[in-house]
């Protein structure tokens, strides 16, 4: 039967050959990491400004969410998926453990009757990661399949597929969301009026299995590089007492310094995480681990600079979604006060 071969069997066996595939691979991860991450950006925006419709206060925020331009956002697009193509494998899986480790320790520390507002800022601020996790995730799956590149090729058509219909759900709902929710003529805004409080919860269970994915390939692809378990050791060790430092020190610094969760002080926690990952690999990395360093730097600005109204809305203590439930214990109050008004003249 006709089956089609991969893209170094059509050509000669030339080492630059070799190496333009292994580029045309990577860039073909790093458009998919880059959609994955256009996806969640516009959910949250969708989540949001379906929330800044139901409070009046709120309409400058969601008239900020409306002037975005789609070709910035293509701009955007574009310098994620070139930052995720020359970050390196190994750099890529450094990131996703240290942002899952931060995670797990952000979601440990909320209590139970914590607000989302933490949750959604955290799902803000993976943007980056989680495109490295998707980028490692194919990375370690595809390794050594006899069609990697038109694996990746059908990958990227799914993901195009995905990222092109949240970004025409977000243009739909930010034109016509309030017109069809109000007259009842819309199915999916009517579906978004009824459910759109549930989004953050969906969204958590998809990047749960996302990172969950990316960790485990992470592991998997850093571990590959060593010969023997006494180097592995000798990697692992300093990288586990530095991101258990780096997590606590972070979390000292929210108790210290509470209003620090703006743009700056992410920028502030942006500059420490990587700068204590540089120093790291400083001892026990490549010399090209350090430039990737500096590209992942540069990668998690561009997805701060792109995000600065989400992290604004994240911040918002009255938004209709972040709001607690106080009013459901406190409507049997009234009769509870009523029977003994009634039991007194008895």
């Amino acid at each position: 039967m006709f089956s089609l071969p991969s893209l170094p069997s059509w050509l000669p066996g030339l080492p630059s050959l070799e190496w333009g595939s292994c580029l045309l691979d990577a860039l073909l991860q790093g458009l998919v990491g880059a959609f994955g991450v256009l996806v969640l950006n516009n959910l949250l925006k969708v989540y949001f400004f379906v929330g800044c419709t139901k409070d009046p206060q709120q309409w400058p925020q969601k008239e900020r969410l409306q002037a975005q331009w789609a070709s910035l956002e293509m701009v955007h697009l574009a310098g994620l998926a070139l930052f995720l193509t020359i970050v390196g494998a190994r750099v890529a899986a450094l990131v996703v453990l240290e942002f899952s480790l931060r995670a797990v320790s952000t979601l440990l520390s909320l209590g139970k009757g914590s607000q989302g507002a933490e949750r959604l800022q955290l799902y803000v601020l993976c943007q980056y990661s989680l495109g490295c996790g998707l980028t490692c995730g194919l990375s370690f799956l595809q390794a050594g399949a006899p069609h990697r590149t038109l694996n990746l090729l059908l990958g990227l058509g799914l993901a195009a597929l995905l990222g092109s219909g949240a970004r025409r759900l977000q243009r739909h709902v930010c034109r016509l969301y309030e017109l069809h929710s109000s007259q009842n003529y819309c199915g999916v805004c009517l579906g978004l009026l009824a459910n759109a409080h549930s989004l953050p919860w969906l969204l958590g269970r998809a990047l749960a299995v996302a990172f969950a994915v990316g960790d485990l390939a992470a592991v998997a692809l850093i571990n590959q590089d060593f010969l023997t378990t006494s180097e592995a050791v000798r990697f692992w060790t300093p990288l586990t007492i530095c991101y258990t430092l780096l997590v606590i020190y972070m979390q000292e610094e929210q108790r210290q310094h509470p209003g620090m969760q703006g743009m700056q002080g992410q920028v502030q926690t942006v500059l420490v995480r990587m700068g204590g990952l540089f120093v790291l690999l400083l001892t026990v990395g490549r010399w090209l681990d350090l430039l990737g360093v500096l590209i992942s730097l540069l990668g998690e600005l561009w997805c701060l600079a792109g995000s600065r109204t989400l992290l604004d809305l994240c911040q918002i203590q009255d938004f209709p979604f972040q709001r607690p439930s106080v009013s459901m214990p406190s409507q049997p109050q009234p009769s509870e006060t009523a029977q003994p008004q009634r039991s007194a003249p008895s």
